[in-house]
């Protein structure tokens, strides 16, 4: 028998739920991605398009780099938990008067 929608007693998510999820990971990588490539192209942006000394390119790539990676983290997982938060009511079985 198939269940379509919310959770079953044995704790598994029905279809509805698991597609909700694989499109809030899909987007919280993407826009991670999108964040982290912006980052990226404004700090070392300078070092790679003009003739700078060798110590300012490698720094300049470098902390790129690692800004780049902290913030793509940190949006995976702000999203991520922004949509976990989301995704539990304050009252089982009750919809917020906003919806």
């Amino acid at each position: 028998m198939r269940e379509h929608g919310g959770t079953r007693s044995g704790g598994r998510r029905g279809q509805a739920e698991r597609d909700a999820i694989t499109v809030e990971i899909g987007y919280a990588l993407c826009s991670a991605a999108f964040a982290a490539a912006v980052v990226f192209g404004a700090v070392a942006g300078p070092a790679l398009l003009f003739a700078l000394p060798g110590a300012v390119e490698t720094v300049l790539v470098r902390g790129g780099g690692v800004l780049a990676g902290v913030l793509f983290a940190v949006r995976t997982v702000s999203v991520l938990v922004r949509f976990r938060r989301a995704a539990q009511p304050s009252q089982p079985g009750r919809t917020s008067p906003d919806s």
